[in-house]
């Protein structure tokens, strides 16, 4: 009798073939990198291994005659409300590995999204609306520290001496991605997306390529818990510094990137050894208190002659608002708050879809409570995680964002199709893999081609519903909740986000 792990039968996915279409011309096996397709040459027939398969669609992309289908596996356990497919199928894979199960991506649980919850107020008849094909709508977005006044001399010049600013073309900017997590022709494509815009990327902690240095002007350089890549010549290559605390995706936790994705290139940049895993502690081990996170920021300050904004990225949590305020008070130019769908190469699924809030909340409590305490001018707030389409951006800004990161609708847009598997390494799109054939799918120049396309028609819908809201300039909806109404949501939850009922 031939041995057959049952295990393996707990698949996702079942690839389905037109025999009559298939011309076995084996670019699905060559295109897929799990190992999902192969080619039988005895019976000249291409069989499929379904329990390989991740559901990353490249096979059926690439198909020439569209003979196949990647679907779901109709094979499922007894229906149970408490005992869900993906429980069971976590719990053997655990009892069979005796390992903590690791995945890619934000938070997929059906909890509350309340961007969908959201409706947006429209002008009609006494205060009209404005058409931004006819009539100037200013996105500039200006992130840093303003003063509480403005004082001119007697010409009318500005005497207030200002703290260095992030300037802006449009309110969306490109989230930490790590050289390693993603490959280099990815950075290179964000980067020069970046510089068409006249918008700034995030090198996450992974360091800058000295090939990238070119692009410094449109970069924010991270400065997380392993400090990799970090040297003052990296800190002066940007426009301003990010220092991470801690990731929407896993909050409270430290960063892990395999020790066979380091290579030459990531090796070089990360200042580590060649195929060592790189490992970013869960804490700073110099910050266990705001007067040692205030002690860094102006470390870093000093380090680049007080010319560069500094930003602090944090989780969104429950007690999200006083940490921010604590932070502000530390004297950080941003804040950057991360909520649970924002996006990571790896984490732990248990942690992933159970520690942390939505964006949401989190950017209507903080600016609430930095403008009860007469602080909000003095930090910028950029809101990240999750972030699908320009609607949710507006709503963002309205909520008290000045603007806002992107990071898996950026990867998306270079072809990502969200399998989930980009802990592996094998990523068939060519994103998050450092495998030198794999890294060739993607081209920097219709990367950059394709993230440019997707910010500047979301600033143009932006421009839209701007002009809808009878509002000119991305200011005036910086925290005007009274633009937004709630639809199915508790008293609570309107409370919680700061705005009224539709209808009312």
């Amino acid at each position: 009798m031939l041995y057959k792990n049952p295990y393996n039968h707990y698949f996702d996915y079942v690839v389905q073939r037109d025999l009559d279409k298939c011309i076995r011309c084996k670019a699905c096996v060559t295109q897929c990198s799990y190992g999902a397709n192969y080619y039988d040459e005895d019976r000249d027939l291409i069989y499929s291994l379904d329990h390989n398969c991740v559901g990353c669609m490249r096979c059926s992309t690439f198909c020439p005659t569209d003979c196949i289908s990647i679907v779901r596996n109709p094979d499922a356990f007894r229906l149970n409300a408490n005992w869900k497919d993906h429980n069971i199928k976590d719990l053997y894979k655990q009892a069979g590995t005796g390992g903590i199960i690791i995945t890619g991506m934000g938070n997929d649980k059906p909890f509350t999204n309340y961007w969908e919850h959201m409706v947006i107020d429209a002008c009609q008849v006494t205060n009209p609306s404005i058409d931004p094909l006819r009539e100037p709508m200013e996105l500039k977005t200006f992130l840093g520290r303003k003063p509480d006044k403005l004082e001119m001399n007697k010409n009318g010049d500005i005497t207030t001496k200002l703290a260095p600013q992030l300037v802006l073309d449009t309110p969306i900017m490109f989230s930490a991605m790590s050289y390693g997590s993603i490959n280099y022709n990815v950075c290179e494509s964000v980067a020069r997306a970046s510089k068409q815009l006249g918008i700034f990327w995030n090198t996450g902690e992974g360091g800058l390529p000295k090939a990238l240095y070119e692009y410094g002007k449109n970069t924010i350089v991270q400065c997380a818990s392993g400090r990799f890549g970090v040297s003052p010549e990296y800190l002066n290559a940007g426009a301003a510094i990010e220092i991470k605390i801690g990731q929407g995706a896993k909050p409270g936790i430290g960063g892990h990137l395999p020790g066979e994705k380091v290579l030459e290139g990531i090796s070089e940049t990360r200042m580590i050894p060649i195929g060592t895993d790189a490992i970013s502690p869960a804490p700073h081990h110099d910050i266990y208190s705001i007067e040692d996170l205030k002690q860094l920021i102006y470390a870093l300050k000093e380090a680049t002659r007080y010319e560069k904004p500094v930003s602090v990225k944090i989780a969104a949590v429950h007690n999200v608002a006083a940490i921010a305020s604590g932070i502000a008070r530390a004297g950080a130019d941003i804040i950057a708050i991360d909520g649970f769908r924002g996006g990571t190469g790896a984490a732990p699924k248990a942690i992933r879809d159970n520690v942390g809030i939505p964006t949401e909340v989190a950017i209507a409590a903080v600016d609430e409570r930095l403008r009860q305490e007469g602080i909000r001018n003095e930090v910028s707030l950029v809101a990240a995680g999750g972030f699908r389409n320009s609607s949710d951006i507006v709503k963002a800004i309205a909520l008290g964002a000045d603007a806002v990161y992107i990071a898996t609708s950026a990867l998306m847009a270079v072809g990502c199709t969200l399998c989930q598997q980009c802990h592996r390494g094998r990523c068939a799109w060519g994103i998050t893999t450092n495998d030198p054939e794999l890294s060739k799918r993607v081209n920097p120049e219709i990367g950059a081609e394709r993230l440019v396309n997707l910010i500047t028609a979301w600033s143009n819908e932006i421009k839209e519903m701007l002009g809808l809201m009878g509002i000119n300039s991305i200011e005036s909806l910086k925290g005007n909740r009274d633009r937004l109404r709630g639809v199915g949501l508790s008293e609570v939850e309107l409370q919680a986000l700061g705005i009224k009922q539709a209808g009312m």
